[in-house]
């Protein structure tokens, strides 16, 4: 797990340094690439501090991944049953869920890079692009990137690793605290609410 974590810095880091409103007409491989290699300084600069990084990378995960359309997928069947309002204070939960989760952990960047090796037809209109993720003398990591095309721009709707979909475990996970609350939302709601609120008071984790 320590190896995945440590790679998750690098993951979210790919999508922030991309120009703002990415044309769709991009290639989705050229997006990854330059989202890649322009990226660490943004949230890794060990002087900003967590408030700052925090909210850029609010701001960017809100611009480069669809936040709303992975939300609707890890919560599963549970959304058709789900009121309008447990819907949208999951969708709020969850946001700040990942933002909490993740944030903090640029500050422990150690130098992982990443090359863009191709990549292939997803369904619908979504492309994969296979890269692999460097890290100096261990075993490289191959991720796989969905990028799908929203408007004039490119989105990143799942990432997987190592065959692994993040989106799918996410789902997984949050389908175990439903099930271990009697099938109800509201225990996932509860526990991303403790989530967020131990992060306002010990920083994320």
């Amino acid at each position: 797990m320590s190896a995945l974590r440590s790679f998750l810095v690098l993951l979210f880091a790919g999508f922030v340094a991309a120009s703002p409103g990415a044309a769709a007409a991009e290639e989705p491989t050229d997006f990854i690439s330059t989202l890649g290699t322009r990226a660490i300084t943004e949230l890794a600069d060990e002087n900003m501090s967590q408030v700052d990084r925090e909210t850029r990378f609010r701001n960017l995960l809100n611009e480069h991944f669809d936040v709303p359309a992975i939300g609707r997928f890890v919560l599963g069947r549970h959304w058709k049953v789900a009121s309008d309002e447990e819907r949208a204070e999951f969708l709020d939960l969850f946001e700040d869920f990942i933002v909490r989760s993740y944030a903090v952990r640029f500050a422990g960047y150690s130098g992982e890079t990443f090359a863009v090796k191709g990549s292939t037809p997803g369904p619908k209109l979504a492309t994969l692009v296979h890269s692999r993720v460097l890290r100096g003398s261990a075993e490289p990591i191959r991720v796989d990137w969905r990028v799908e095309p929203r408007g004039e721009k490119l989105v990143i709707t799942d990432v997987i690793v190592e065959g692994v979909s993040m989106s799918v475990t996410q789902r997984s996970e949050f389908a175990s605290v439903i099930q271990s609350s009697g099938g109800k939302i509201e225990g996932l709601l509860e526990a991303l609410r403790n989530k967020t609120i131990t992060a306002d008071t010990t920083g994320a984790q």
